[in-house]
């Protein structure tokens, strides 16, 4: 291992390039998680409210209005979904942008992850308009 006093100019800099390079990919993927949390947050809880309004509504419960449970299921899932896919659109054009200088994996973990949410809401977003679940 080479001593710091010993590197040239150039190689210090490379080694600290490359640190804020790790350091920014990090932040990327930590601001995708904020992303996927507060995506996971809004889907499930508008699937939960429409599922407990929705049973309310079939054990003869009283409700405003009758399209209320579903209307307010597809709100939140549907805005949770919309988020997911934002943020991975996000992610994605900066982790683009980052490729342009160093070499970055674009299968990260997170990213995946996202992948998989986006699909699940899709998915909880398309059950809630045909009842199918």
């Amino acid at each position: 291992m080479t001593d710091q006093a010993s590197k040239s100019s150039n190689e210090l800099a490379e080694d600290r390039t490359d640190l804020a390079t790790g350091r920014t990919v990090m932040a990327v993927d930590r601001s995708l998680m904020a992303w996927i949390r507060t995506a996971l947050s809004m889907i499930s809880f508008g699937f939960t409210i429409y599922k407990i309004l929705d049973g309310l509504q079939q054990s003869g419960g009283p409700l405003v209005h009758d399209y209320s449970p579903r209307t307010i299921g597809l709100f939140l899932t549907g805005l949770g979904t919309a988020s997911m896919v934002a943020g991975t659109i996000e992610y994605w054009q900066r982790i683009k942008m980052l490729r342009e200088y160093h070499v970055i994996k674009t299968w990260r973990p997170t990213f995946i992850m996202a992948l998989i949410m986006s699909v699940t809401g899709l998915f909880l977003f398309l059950s809630i308009i045909t009842k199918l679940l």
